[in-house]
């Protein structure tokens, strides 16, 4: 993780999806699940807290940015005061959590603590598949000739990877099942993320692999 001080009550740091993972964590679960990320959240500001000297007071702004291997997070630590005092954060997790949240009537009166990470505007449907042979994709290439998917071919401790990601503004859910459905008549899903593969593997087609698998080997 990078971390930046850019003054004394804000702060800046990047963390990459395989981090994220390494740290035990899914990219569903910062985007989906408030409990996982909120936990991921104070487990990065222990450490900013350590690294960066940046002493959690009072309430935090948070804004987050995703970018394409990671998530850019700036923390703002506003100076307000009740009866003359701090607010100071709680070191349990849920202490932290009831401090923030709008359901708990005798809270400060400040802005209220949102979802960590909110889900991105559009959302991508991301598959991978394991693949015996690039070759061997022929016949899927070809069923699938026409559907305006986004496709990429990775080779990773000696195996290859098919990355397939759908775009919601082109393909409704029932689509993607229709997809997933003639997909797994020729391939069966693999755990990898793709930025795993970015990270460690072999780019065979970055892009537009089915087509080219269709242009080289059909």
């Amino acid at each position: 993780m990078e971390i930046e001080r850019i003054n004394d009550n804000t702060v800046k740091f990047y963390i990459s999806y395989l981090d994220v993972e390494e740290r035990g964590f899914s990219r569903d679960e910062i985007w989906f699940n408030r409990d996982k990320s909120e936990e991921l959240f104070w487990e990065m500001m222990d450490e900013v807290n350590e690294e960066a000297d940046f002493v959690m007071e009072g309430p935090l702004w948070i804004q987050v940015q995703a970018m394409d291997k990671g998530l850019e997070v700036t923390v703002t630590r506003a100076q307000l005061t009740k009866d003359g005092q701090k607010l100071d954060l709680p070191d349990d997790i849920e202490e932290r959590r009831k401090l923030f949240g709008s359901e708990d009537a005798a809270a400060p009166e400040f802005d209220e603590f949102e979802p960590v990470f909110e889900e991105p505007d559009v959302k991508k449907m991301d598959y991978t598949f394991n693949v015996v042979q690039v070759e061997d994709l022929v016949p899927l290439a070809r069923r699938l000739e026409y559907v305006p998917i986004e496709s990429a071919i990775y080779h990773f401790e000696n195996k290859y990877y098919l990355y397939i990601s759908f775009d919601d503004l082109l393909h409704s859910e029932e689509d993607v099942k229709n997809y997933i459905s003639i997909i797994s008549e020729y391939l069966t899903a693999s755990p990898l993320t793709i930025h795993r593969l970015e990270e460690y593997g072999k780019p065979i087609f970055k892009e537009d692999a089915l087509p080219n698998v269709l242009h080289y080997f059909g």
